[in-house]
């Protein structure tokens, strides 16, 4: 499974967030955190905080989401979530073009992964839906890992493909992909079509902020290989 190194190539392992990044998910999400609290008579959290929180573990996430109420009520909590979120997920789409953009990088011959704050079952599912499975390298998820921004989920990747840190590169959605990387001494492009707007992502530290896939796609083609004098 590992490639040996190219020297014409700055990075050997593209690794990808998932809700946001590759799948259109923000808006089911922020929806299915709202329902949640309206079932158990909580105060709903607005958009702009419910999407805030996307990218961390669901427990990271929720408590993020509606502090204001009390640690007992979490377990229910998430299991209305997940209850919601079930019922949606097989209607998620990717976002248009990314299958491609994936699938012509695997072929060029990169390292293909995932970190996500998805459970192992939901990306294993949503990898199987979107027939993805072949594309990627390995994945990681929050709970079988540290969630993010903690750079753990870098860490194992690095050492299981024995990939070096200056060699990956990280792309996301959220403040809490940059982060991630940031700790981890990646390098991180952040996608301005997901959760997060262009304003919180921009004070976080990345290479570039892109607006779509095919303006990712310009990105990779311009930057993924050294230029020869």
């Amino acid at each position: 499974m590992i490639e040996e190194q190219k020297p014409d190539r700055r990075y050997d392992l593209i690794v990808w967030d998932w809700d946001g990044t590759i799948m259109d998910s923000t808006p089911t999400i922020v929806h299915c955190i709202q329902q949640s609290c309206r079932d158990l008579g909580f105060k709903e959290p607005d958009d702009s905080l419910a999407s805030s929180v996307i990218g961390l573990g669901i427990h990271d996430s929720l408590r993020r989401a509606v502090p204001w109420i009390e640690p007992a009520h979490f377990p229910k909590l998430t299991e209305r979530f997940r209850y919601h979120y079930l019922a949606k997920d097989h209607e998620l789409d990717l976002f248009p073009g990314i299958r491609e953009l994936l699938e012509n990088l695997r072929e060029d011959g990169f390292l293909l992964g995932v970190a996500t704050g998805k459970s192992r079952v939901g990306l294993n599912r949503s990898l199987k839906h979107h027939q993805l499975e072949h594309v990627f390298h390995e994945t990681r998820t929050a709970d079988e890992s540290f969630s993010k921004p903690h750079p753990g989920m870098l860490l194992e990747l690095s050492d299981v493909m024995q990939v070096p840190m200056r060699r990956m590169l990280m792309v996301g959605d959220t403040t809490h992909d940059l982060d991630m990387a940031a700790n981890a001494g990646v390098d991180a492009i952040a996608v301005t079509y997901g959760a997060h707007p262009l304003s919180t992502l921009q004070e976080a530290a990345s290479l570039a902020q892109v607006n779509d896939v095919p303006e990712l796609a310009q990105w990779f083609q311009k930057n993924l290989t050294v230029t020869k004098e």
